[in-house]
């Protein structure tokens, strides 16, 4: 017999991929252009053309041995390098080569690094709304997710809630700025308050928690809105990064983990995450979309159309009588549904063919998540289709 619980993870799809592959079926089954499917994060924009004119050009010009064999289990040393030096031009720190272990997306780098610092029966704090799949990431590591919720008027935590959740078994909190599902970006002064509550209890319970920011939508903010790096408000801080969405290229799975040198303990933790790496499989992050990074790695995709999106959406739905907390970043909206049950608001809005996911498995109830990393075109075909699901609510 399998091992049950992984047994579970297959038999069961996240809620989110629950939506898209409805949606994918309802679309052969009565048109793509009738379907209005909001519900994964999968970019909408193209790469760079740099991303592409690179590639062209190593798979024709560089050696054909070296482009597709295996670096070292770390990295390529010289891209390594190059996304320190990347990562020290945009905020002014001074990283090495030695601080980042090359992964296979921000999900193998959560994955690695929560195997590296968190033992069983130790407990992680997720501040809600998450991403579903840390809850999955963390027990796989044999930790304990600790759910606690952040104040819904902007997402910002509740430092009350979230003083009273850590204690002795605490080993760690995730932060995800900008958020998915919310968009809410965390400030420099949330951030303060922070790294000085986790100092406090660090000295309380005589060990070190961890700092685990997830940041693959750390470029994808709006109305000059910036997003403070995390390090240097805090040295036990270690930064899981992917390139999947600032550079639309989810499908290729290259990111990183970054371990400070002040990280207390600094190089048995990077042993530590290149240990889980090993242990888990991860023989090295994809060669060749290694090496695109020394040349593409400061890029971006055009993030224009997530900004119209974002205010049309937005503009529209507010304007419908929808309530949503305006996002700073990433490109989701987070509605408040229409009724306790978001599971049942998603039901009827997917018999006007609206595919929303509820909030439940982000760990907060009552709300939806809206991905609009899609054409404007879509949207602006479902706007009746919204419309005509807010008046059941309002008039029914």
């Amino acid at each position: 017999m399998p091992v049950k619980r992984m047994q579970q993870l297959g038999e069961v799809r996240s809620v989110i991929r629950e939506q898209f592959d409805y949606g994918m079926k309802r679309k052969q089954e009565i048109g793509e252009d009738k379907v209005f499917d909001f519900s994964i994060g999968n970019p909408s924009v193209p790469p760079p053309p740099e991303v592409t004119a690179e590639l062209v050009r190593l798979l024709t010009e560089a050696d054909p041995l070296s482009l597709h064999g295996y670096t070292p289990a770390t990295g390529d040393r010289a891209v390594r390098e190059a996304v320190a030096a990347q990562i020290n031009a945009v905020h002014g720190t001074a990283f090495k080569a030695e601080n980042l272990y090359m992964t296979v997306g921000a999900a193998a780098s959560l994955s690695a690094v929560l195997s590296a610092l968190v033992d069983r029966e130790e407990e992680v704090v997720l501040l809600a709304p998450y991403f579903p799949e840390y809850t999955v990431f963390v027990q796989t590591a044999g930790g304990v997710p600790v759910v606690v919720p952040c104040c819904e008027a902007d997402f910002q935590p509740d430092f009350e809630k979230l003083a009273e959740s850590i204690t002795e078994k605490t080993r760690a909190i995730i932060i995800n700025s900008p958020n998915n599902p919310s968009g809410a970006v965390l400030s420099e002064d949330t951030l303060r308050k922070i790294a000085a509550l986790l100092t406090e209890k660090s000295a309380k319970y005589g060990k070190t928690i961890y700092l685990i920011s997830d940041e693959p939508y750390r470029e994808l903010v709006y109305d000059g809105v910036t997003v403070p790096f995390v390090t240097p408000f805090y040295p036990a801080t270690v930064v899981c990064y992917s390139y999947s969405k600032s550079l639309s290229l989810p499908g290729e799975r290259i990111g990183y983990v970054l371990v400070p040198s002040e990280m207390p303990d600094f190089a048995a933790v990077y042993a530590a995450v290149c240990g889980a790496g090993r242990a888990l499989g991860y023989v090295c992050a994809p060669s060749l979309f290694q090496k695109i990074l020394p040349y593409c790695g400061t890029l971006t995709a055009d993030r224009a159309v997530y900004a119209r999106n974002r205010e049309l959406l937005y503009n529209s739905l507010t304007a419908m009588g929808y309530t949503a907390v305006r996002p700073d970043g990433a490109f989701y909206l987070f509605v408040k549904a229409m009724e306790e049950d978001a599971n049942a608001f998603c039901e009827k809005a997917r018999k006007h063919e609206l595919l929303l996911v509820p909030s439940d498995d982000f760990g907060i109830k009552g709300y939806v998540r809206i991905a609009y990393c899609v054409d404007t075109a879509l949207i602006e075909r479902a706007l009746p289709a919204f419309e005509a699901l807010a008046k059941e609510y309002q008039h029914g």
